[in-house]
């Protein structure tokens, strides 16, 4: 079996399994170099447009990705309702669950990430787990407006290789801020001028949403090849 390229180990199994859990997957277009499973964030959806979009981008270069939601959102799809997310225990066990589940399906490389909160729990555990890498879209580094509590304890001890993409006004990590922070020597911060939390930039800056969100997947993709 070749584990580079080999997408899953039973096609028509790993379809069943994806349709039956609810999860959304994107199988590369391209001889696949990993699959990335790949988390939302806090208030929007596995199908929310952004990750819509970032899904069809990686996939077109390359990437598996494979997206599932929490008990809170997948809630809200219910319910209708606003609910907040869970504790970050339940996030953590849910993370752990899709995780023991799709390793056993998807031969070759596994990366966990995730946008924003997704991200952050995925790096909560990608050392635990034994991912093959990790994958922060807008990394949630603090509380708008509290620099001065980072959320990084655990990146200054992170071994799994780390790639974290980050627009350099995200009001949840700057880039002065976060430059001041010990971070491994695992992690790498790939930063795209004048991008908010979304990635999206100012106008002034001269660079488009469109253009950031391309340089990002093409960052992520290269990372994980």
């Amino acid at each position: 079996m070749d584990k580079e390229h080999k997408a899953s180990i039973d096609g028509d199994q790993w379809a069943r399994c994806v349709q039956d859990h609810g999860w959304l997957w994107n199988a590369a277009t391209t001889p696949a170099s990993a699959t990335l499973i790949l988390a939302h964030g806090a208030g929007a959806p596995m199908d929310s447009a952004w990750m819509n979009d970032m899904a069809e981008r990686l996939a077109a270069q390359g990437v598996n990705v494979l997206r599932f939601e929490f008990p809170y959102m997948a809630q809200r799809r219910v319910d209708e309702g606003k609910r907040p997310p869970n504790p970050a225990p339940k996030l953590l066990e849910c993370w752990r669950g899709v995780y023991a589940v799709v390793r056993r399906h998807v031969a070759g490389r596994l990366a966990i990430g995730g946008k924003s909160m997704g991200g952050r729990m995925a790096s909560l555990l990608a050392d635990e787990l034994g991912a093959d890498a990790l994958v922060c879209l807008g990394y949630p580094f603090y509380a708008v407006g509290k620099p001065e509590k980072p959320r990084v304890e655990h990146l200054a001890a992170l071994k799994t290789r780390t790639l974290i993409v980050q627009g350099e006004r995200d009001a949840l990590g700057n880039r002065e801020a976060v430059e001041a922070y010990t971070l491994a020597p695992s992690i790498e911060v790939f930063w795209l001028a004048a991008g908010d939390h979304d990635l999206k930039p100012l106008k002034a800056s001269g660079v488009t949403h469109e253009q950031h969100l391309a340089a990002a997947a093409g960052k992520v993709a290269a990372f994980l090849q």
